[in-house]
């Protein structure tokens, strides 16, 4: 019987072993050095905050494994011997592969920042990580305060986290603005304000230069490389973004790039041997997407479809129009299609900001066709389906705010904010777009 190896059980991991055992009978590993379970890596600031338990973040109960013949193996894989078909771990023993899927996620970055290895220094992307927050910033009598470095998605998660126990926090970004690099100036400015009406003490443009030591080996300060100042704090939080955690491939036969570059289809250079989700780096990038995508749900799709083509029905990876969401304190956050920082020259754009300034949309649309081409929303829900199909048929500006009511998620919302911003769109423009009631049918055709 093909034994099919699986070295990561993340999301991609695990959607790749289920799929496989939904197509066939081939034996199935899944091995980890992590945890014994697939858990959700997003509900764990949850945990922390006291919202749920651990155990919670399973989907699968304990008996699903064993039911559906997946055999899970803890244990670190230090090396690939591909011309063997087999890997081998840390501790020496072997094990044979037919197919090799590589799932191995990413891992936080270090820059070399010296006192970067000290005790309170942590990350927030591995439970091991959240067990560190337990021990160093368990409440504000054992944590004075928390310094973070790096202003992504995980950084403002765990700023949320730590203020959620009342520890005092300082938000190192190095970028003159929260996450300008990806969001539009008018975006990134109401993330600012968010954090710091959260009562976060947020400092732009600034650098970590040291993480200082107490005599016992503890975090004791930071030292900021512009200014010079020290801050003192229990804990450090790294959450300058990530990168694929292939260390252990250096040695190996397979083409590394800053992850395991792969073709469409999934497979390495190397045969039988594939790599999906965070490690996975495309040769060349599907349209604008990067190449690496730390993205949850395409590393569920990269498992879904490496699990068809190890079964016989060999299929390209599509991830199909980018979106994304996520939370900046009480600001949720969702994205359909593309809307850079800067416009391309190609390319014009309208903002509304509602009165609270707290809720926003900001479209993006070909200046000279008015196709439109993203949308980011602030505070307010939209229906993905409703722009996958407007990006699908490429339709204007002007359809989707006519459509606005179709977009909506929140029933209430209509009423309160959509007239408000075709009024808005019309008055820049010199139109008269009329805003369309609601239909499910529009809603729900495919």
């Amino acid at each position: 019987m093909e034994h099919i190896v699986i070295i990561g059980n993340g999301i991609s991991g695990v959607t790749a072993a289920r799929h496989i055992r939904k197509n066939s009978d081939k034996e199935i590993t899944v091995i980890s050095a992590e945890t014994d379970y697939f858990f959700s890596r997003t509900a764990l600031m949850y945990v922390y905050m006291g919202h749920m338990k651990f155990e919670h973040t399973q989907p699968y109960e304990p008996w699903f494994w064993k039911k559906n013949r997946i055999n899970l193996k803890k244990g670190f894989v230090s090396k690939v011997h591909s011309k063997l078909n087999e890997i081998e771990f840390s501790d020496g023993e072997k094990l044979s592969y037919d197919k090799l899927i590589i799932a191995t996620g990413s891992k936080p970055n270090k820059f070399g920042w010296p006192g970067q290895d000290l005790k309170g220094v942590l990350g927030m992307y591995h439970k091991q990580d959240l067990e560190n927050l337990e021990k160093y910033a368990a409440n504000n009598s054992i944590c004075k305060r928390a310094v973070i470095v790096g202003g992504g998605l995980i950084g403002i998660e765990l700023a949320e986290m730590l203020h959620s126990r009342k520890i005092p926090v300082t938000f190192l970004v190095r970028e003159q603005s929260f996450w300008n690099g990806v969001l539009p100036k008018e975006e990134s400015a109401i993330i600012n304000k968010e954090i710091t009406d959260n009562g976060i003490d947020l400092r732009l443009g600034v650098n970590l230069q040291e993480i200082k030591s107490d005599e016992n080996g503890n975090v004791k300060s930071v030292i900021i490389a512009e200014t010079g100042e020290e801050i003192k704090c229990n804990v450090v939080g790294l959450t300058a973004g990530v990168s694929p955690n292939i260390d252990f491939l250096k040695d190996s036969d397979l083409e590394i790039g800053r992850g395991v570059k792969v073709n469409r289809f999934l497979e390495t250079n190397t045969p039988n041997i594939y790599a999906i989700g965070d490690c996975a780096e495309q040769h060349e990038s599907i349209e604008q997407r990067r190449p690496i995508e730390a993205v949850w749900y395409t590393g569920r799709m990269m498992g879904e479809t490496v699990a068809q083509t190890i079964c016989g029905n060999k299929i390209a990876y599509k991830p199909g129009h980018w979106f994304n969401s996520a939370k900046f304190f009480d600001i949720e956050y969702q994205t359909y299609g593309w809307v850079w920082a800067q416009p391309k020259e190609n390319e014009a754009r309208f903002y509304w900001e509602h009165e609270s300034g707290k809720k926003c949309i900001h479209i993006n649309y070909d200046k000279n066709t008015n196709q439109f081409i993203g949308i980011n929303t602030f505070g307010i829900r939209m229906r993905h389906d409703f722009f996958n199909r407007v990006l699908n048929k490429k339709q204007t500006i002007e359809y989707v705010l006519e459509h606005l009511a179709d977009a909506n998620f929140n029933p209430e919302f209509y009423k309160l904010h959509e007239t408000e911003i075709v009024a808005k769109f019309n008055k820049e423009h010199h139109t008269n777009i009329q805003l369309k009631k609601k239909s499910w049918a529009r809603i729900f055709s495919t």
